[in-house]
């Protein structure tokens, strides 16, 4: 292996992690707060930067191989990680490294998932740094999904993203391709921060929900999450998340005014048919067994769904206390997740697509055995190895589950909360059920257990098989 393009990644990583880092500290001096946390720690991480630097000697990107890229993006995650952990300690924000590691994880993740008990407690700076975790995450997880991934050629990302787009001529340069991204998600987080301060948000406040909304993260300066906004902003946010929540190659689409394709894209269709079938159906049921106006029923179902398949993690009710056939339904949606080449984690709307896909070409292979019948999505045809890996996919991520779910029970959980932690921290979503609904948290789980569910968040935001590779023998082999 050729370490020399890992550590020009990590090098990157840690100057992007740096120069975020300064960013804490105008908003640590307008609040009247400690900056050494934000300066101690920016210094360790530009000294780590240098020291990489030095190590990786001359070497270009288009040297990686997959042994390479493999390992730096899993390395990149862990480090970023660790790295994020230090204000929370050095501030004493939370002072155990099992907690401050958690926190952080679950940031960059984009996950939401907190050990806080008293959010509005911590600096402002802090909760800034905290909700930067999510800015950078999102933004990560789109060049990985939409870049890195589809070039290794395995899970079928090629259907959905980098390929096709290329294919499609969208730009025949990757930096380019990045820098549009970019502006794509600057432009989403801008205009969103605007529109909350129309709605009498502050500025700091306007800026933290955006940075949570657009990475589909979660997390709130406010204990109360969005529970305690008026309406307009808790529509604002749906409307985001939703949006964040769709292939970023869709909105360059928008951008270009290409409507056609977007009007053939599969995945997008079925993304908000599965948004508006469930929000709708949990309208009914807040209406009709609740004592809910119709506007409240729906509000709060469309948010809670919204939050849930974009897997971002935000409340506005505890649904726990919804009729039970109504927080079933939230529960089962936490395995859909949003669109490929999103922020959103989970298995993905494309997956399911390609499952359900599966069991209609069975049924009319039963029909006509000789029939010549291919599997398509957005018109193109699925090769074996792509469906093949697709499938896959959703049956390790299941096997996972299901693993990390006893794991939980063995560590003390029941068996509620052990199941939709697991479920929560693999697709990024934050909130569960049983003791780690969204009017809880997860700071009463053992140190063994939050571990657990750090690498969980970890390997479901990096979509499994990136972390799963480097345990292969064949990987290593020549």
């Amino acid at each position: 292996m050729d370490l020399r393009p890992v550590l020009h990644i990590l090098m990157r990583i840690l100057v992007i992690a740096g120069t975020a880092l300064l960013t804490c500290i105008p908003v640590a001096l307008i609040y009247n707060e400690p900056v050494l946390p934000f300066v101690y720690t920016a210094a360790i991480v530009f000294i780590m930067a240098a020291c990489v630097y030095g190590l990786r000697g001359r070497t270009e990107l288009s040297a990686f191989h997959r042994r390479e890229a493999y390992l730096s993006v899993t390395l990149s995650w862990l480090v970023v990680s660790l790295v994020g952990a230090l204000p929370y300690l050095f501030s004493g924000a939370i002072p155990s490294f099992v907690n401050a590691f958690f926190e952080s994880v679950s940031g960059f993740t984009t996950t939401g998932s907190s050990i806080l008990t008293d959010i509005e407690s911590l600096p402002k700076s802090i909760l800034f740094w905290r909700s930067m975790t999510h800015w950078i995450g999102g933004l990560g997880i789109i060049v990985l999904v939409i870049i890195i991934m589809p070039s290794l050629n395995i899970g079928g990302y090629n259907l959905f993203t980098l390929e096709s787009s290329f294919q499609e001529k969208i730009h025949p340069k990757i930096k380019s391709v990045g820098r549009r991204l970019l502006y794509i998600y600057l432009s989403l987080t801008l205009i969103e921060t605007i529109l909350l301060l129309a709605g009498d948000m502050n500025l700091y406040e306007s800026v933290c929900h955006a940075f949570g909304t657009v990475a589909t993260g979660g997390f709130s300066p406010k204990n109360t999450s969005i529970g305690g906004y008026s309406p307009y902003i808790q529509y604002v946010i749906t409307i985001f998340m939703v949006l964040s929540g769709v292939n970023f190659v869709i909105h360059y689409y928008a951008v270009k005014r290409q409507f056609q394709k977007i009007k053939q894209n599969e995945e997008l269709k079925f993304y908000l048919f599965v948004i508006l079938f469930s929000g709708f159906v949990i309208t009914g049921i807040l209406f009709f067994q609740t004592d809910r106006s119709f506007e409240l029923a729906f509000r709060e179902s469309f948010f809670q769904v919204a939050s849930i398949i974009t897997c971002t993690g935000f409340a506005t009710s505890d649904y726990l206390l919804w009729p039970a056939v109504g927080w079933y339904i939230i529960f089962f949606l936490m395995f859909f997740g949003g669109s490929t080449g999103s922020t959103a984690g989970g298995i993905k709307m494309a997956r399911h697509l390609v499952a359900l896909k599966n069991v209609r070409h069975t049924f009319r292979m039963m029909n006509a055995p000789n029939a010549v019948i291919p599997l398509r999505i957005n018109h193109r045809p699925i090769s074996y190895q792509d469906n093949n890996g697709i499938l896959t996919f959703i049956l390790w991520y299941l096997m996972l589950f299901a693993a990390g779910g006893l794991l939980m029970v063995f560590l003390g959980s029941d068996v509620a909360t052990a199941f939709s932690s697991v479920a929560t921290a693999m697709g990024g979503i934050g909130p569960g059920v049983g003791t780690v609904g969204p009017a809880s948290n997860f700071a009463h789980l053992s140190e063994a257990s939050k571990i657990s569910l750090s690498a969980l968040m970890v390997l479901g935001r990096l979509e499994i098989y990136t972390v799963v590779m480097l345990f292969t023998p064949w990987l290593w082999k020549n």
